[in-house]
């Protein structure tokens, strides 16, 4: 029983004489939908946030803290933050007001140390005033007016971005920032191709959870998802770029993830609803749809695959499987390019040359626009623009050709004057009009 007390006043007086916890620094990263700030703690906190009204403000009490570094300068750019202040209160918690031009919705977490960064308090403001635009009325067309053919729209997703900063190189260079600039680029050559536009996920340094990239290529209708990246090995010797696809274990635990959420997701499959479809269609359709969709991504990467091998040397030959999350979209076709790896000291400086920069995202553009001339989606310009002959190429098949052309098989069989399906590679076969 003596013991017992001793220990209790042991470490009752530990606590007392506890040291705060210092904070060294605030980062402020501002996204188009939320604005971050990130407290770097020496230790774990513990932490309370509340919200008061006129004038809104945001208070953020730190248990047993003390901040030890600067704010930052926040200019006339925030459009939620007005201003940061703080003080110490007596109980030796640390209490951080922001003044806010609105009111917010604010989300906190604590975040373990990772390889650049020590413990964490992430603190993420969403506006609470934001109302989502009013649907425009859609215009009524006449029954004689035909539907205009529409660009292709090509998704483009910079890696990382914000407190994730990805790989870094020997000499700083962060795979975040070099990565938004190859996209950049793409997305100028995008969209100067006549019948193709390209969509950011991000366009600045901020952080975007991976759902959320696949989300915002979604709400696009992105008929392609290229997800841009710099790798990193702990041998620094290895280089060269990859291309990588969904694997199948990946679409399977996808399948099984989108069936148990459809009823409370009004996620769409090829345009078509599963929340009220029972279990067997909903799969069977889920199915379909990734089997389409996984074919599709392996074509258009294997394009892009051949045109990164004609700029320099690859690290696979083949275009590589992974279960990477912003693949998983079943009814976008998504691929993951892995343009050098940054931890390569020879590869990290080609990163930061802008003149190679250009030769990456033109490698990448030439690769999508090989794959869309091939097979442009229905009702695009590509589509009304496509060559009305085909080229025979190793897997191909008459039945296959005729459905991507849309087709029957009779009226290809008859424009080219074949008595049965048998097709060699190489061979080029005219399309009939539809």
């Amino acid at each position: 029983m003596r013991k017992f007390i001793v220990l209790l006043l042991f470490l009752a007086v530990s606590r007392v004489n506890a040291q705060p916890v210092d904070i060294g620094s605030l980062r402020l990263w501002a996204a188009p939908d939320h604005t971050r700030l990130v407290f770097d703690t020496s230790s774990p906190v513990s932490h309370s946030i509340f919200t008061l009204s006129s004038p809104d403000r945001l208070v953020i009490d730190v248990k047993n803290s003390r901040f030890s570094g600067s704010f930052p300068t926040l200019g006339d750019g925030n459009p939620l933050i007005a201003g940061v202040r703080s003080g110490q209160r007596d109980n030796g918690d640390l209490r951080v007001v922001l003044d806010l031009n609105r009111s917010v919705k604010p989300r906190s977490f604590v975040l373990k140390p990772n390889r650049e960064y020590g413990h964490r308090l992430v603190v993420d403001l969403y506006d609470n005033g934001a109302s989502p635009e009013p649907a425009k009325p859609q215009e009524t067309k006449k029954a004689s007016e035909p539907a205009r053919a529409r660009d292709v729209i090509v998704a483009i997703d910079a890696g990382h971005g914000g407190e994730d900063p990805g790989a870094k190189g020997r000499r700083g260079t962060y795979e975040k920032d070099v990565v938004l600039a190859i996209a950049r680029r793409l997305k100028k050559l995008i969209d100067a191709e006549p019948g193709m536009r390209a969509v950011m996920t991000r366009d600045g340094d901020y952080y975007l959870g991976l759902r959320k990239r696949m989300d915002l290529a979604r709400d696009h209708r992105a008929d392609l998802f290229v997800s841009i990246h710099a790798d990193a090995f702990r041998d620094r010797r290895v280089k060269g770029s990859s291309v990588f696809t969904l694997s199948q274990r990946g679409a399977s635990s996808e399948a099984a993830r989108w069936l148990a959420e459809r009823e409370n997701s009004a996620d769409l499959i090829g345009g078509v609803k599963l929340e009220d479809k029972d279990d067997v269609l909903a799969s069977v359709l889920l199915d379909l749809s990734q089997t389409a969709t996984i074919q599709a991504s392996h074509q258009a990467a294997d394009k892009v695959l051949d045109r990164l091998e004609r700029l320099g040397k690859t690290h696979k030959r083949s275009v590589q499987q992974a279960g990477f999350v912003v693949l998983k979209s079943p009814d976008m076709p998504s691929m993951l390019v892995e343009t050098a790896f940054i931890s390569n000291p020879e590869e990290e400086r080609k990163l930061r040359d802008r003149g190679y920069q250009q030769k990456l995202a033109r490698a990448i553009f030439t690769g999508i626009r090989d794959f869309f001339q091939y097979s442009p989606p229905p009702g695009t310009l590509l589509a009304e623009m496509a060559p009305k002959e085909h080229v025979i190429a190793r897997g191909d098949t008459l039945s296959g050709i005729a459905e991507q052309y849309r087709v029957s098989l009779n009226s290809l069989r008859s424009a080219n004057r074949l008595k049965n399906d048998r097709i060699r590679v190489g061979q080029v076969l005219r399309i009939p009009e539809t």
